[in-house]
This record gives structure tokens, sequence and C-alpha cells, in this order.
């Protein structure tokens, strides 16, 4: 009888543990999917994020008989502190874009760097100009960025026959040229430009906040941020700050 009694006991027990067995699968299982989840939400954004860039309108240069097509942006026109800097890409349409070339402020900086990286080992040529805070100052934003960019184009080796530019006319230049508003996030070109342009400049700010650290140009590089009012409150205006944008003297 006490072996008769003992037998279910015993079956109990090995049922339990296979249910516990089991149990601990699916809960693997799950973890596992959980996990497959959460490296999918961390993917780069880039491959997430539908993009618009594209060589359409490269394409339709070179399908009109230029060779050279050079895409053309700024950045830091609306900084309070700092160069506004400009760059022109001619890339070389015979090999792959960057994976996640985009207008270079919905990029992350890390991606921006890679992408920098491949844009200046893979392009016929690029080149980058700056306009400083004082001649700023003295000729005004606008005009101070249409030097940056033509200077930037005036650089390029081999030289432009075809510009596409991100919003602005660059009369001053004698090329076949082409304006796109939001240029930036339609053409690979002047998507290129931004992400030179922007990586140049953000890394030359972090290199003067050495020199002026109470501003925080490592963390804002240059924009109104609330952080960079508070120190110009508390510090004033340094050199590199454009006297002539609101809030900077006030």
């Amino acid at each position: 009888m006490i072996c008769a009694e003992k037998q279910p006991e015993s079956k109990k027990k090995i049922r339990a543990i296979k249910s516990r067995q089991r149990n601990k699968q699916h809960g693997d299982r799950r973890k596992m999917g959980d996990a497959e989840k959460k490296d999918s939400s961390q993917t780069d954004e880039s491959n997430l994020r539908v993009s618009t860039i594209s060589l359409d309108f490269e394409n339709r240069a070179v399908a009109e008989g230029f060779k050279f097509i050079a895409g053309v942006d700024e950045v830091g026109r609306g900084c309070l502190a700092g160069a506004v800097v400009a760059a022109a890409v001619i890339l070389d349409l015979s090999k792959p874009l960057p994976n996640g070339l985009d207008d270079s402020k919905k990029i992350t900086a890390k991606n921006r760097e890679r992408i920098a990286e491949e844009i200046r080992e893979n392009a016929v040529c690029y080149a980058i100009a700056q306009i400083e805070a004082d001649e700023i100052d003295r000729i005004n934003i606008l005009q101070a960025t249409k030097k940056a960019m033509s200077v930037a184009v005036g650089k390029l080796n081999p030289a432009a026959d075809f510009l596409l530019i991100d919003a602005l006319q660059l009369k001053e230049i004698n090329l076949p040229q082409k304006a796109i508003i939001g240029g930036d996030a339609i053409s690979a070109s002047i998507a290129a430009a931004s992400v030179i342009a922007k990586t140049y400049r953000d890394n030359l700010m972090r290199g003067l906040d050495k020199i002026y650290p109470e501003y925080g140009f490592s963390s804002h590089v240059g924009y109104g941020t609330r952080a960079h009012f508070e120190a110009l409150r508390k510090y004033g205006a340094c050199p590199l700050h454009r006297k002539t944008f609101r809030g900077v003297l006030s």
C-alpha cells in the first residue's frame, strides 16, 4: 500500500517538473521576443524613417549634358555665435549613396559623422567656406550666407558646371543653377553638403568651447537655447557672438 500510494505522488512531481520546464521555455521565448522587439526599436532611425532623398535633380542635370553637379548648403545661419558655414559637394553618381543620407538636422550626431566620412571618401570633391561673426555683423547674415556658398563653390576642383542650392539663388556665380526650397531633404547632393557643413561647424564650435567654456558652445553650438541666453546675461557677449542678432546685447 505504501508503494501504491507513493507512485501517484511521484507522477505528480514529474508532471509538475515538466510543467515548470514548459513554462520556463515559454518564458524564454517571450524574453527572446521582447529582446528582438527592443533591438528593432533601437534600430538606426535612418532605417525606420522614409527618406525623401533622391538623385532625381542630379540625373535631370546629367540628361541635359552637365557633368559636375554640385549640391550647396549652409549651416549656422540662425545661430547667435560662431561662423556661418557653407559646403559644396559633387557626388560621384556612379557610387551608392551613404546609408541614411538626409537633411543633417534629421540625423543623429553619430550618424552624421559616419555619413560625412563616407561623403569625404567617395565624393568627386567637396569644399567648405565660413564667414565669421564680425563679417556677418558688417554685411548681414543673408549676404554672409551667399558669400560662404560662393566661396565654397569656387574652391571645388574639378569645378562645378551646375549647382543645386538649398533655397537661394547665387546670382554672383555665372553658372546654371537651381534653387530648391527644402532641398536638403530632397536632393542627395544638397543633403550631402548639409551634412559636411554641419559636422564641420559642430566640431569647430566644440573646439571654441575650450576657449570660452562659460557659454556652453559644445552643447548648443551657438544656437539660442535657454542656457545660452542665461550665459549671455551672466557674462555678456564674447568675440564669437553676432552683435547685431536679437538677444545678444540686450
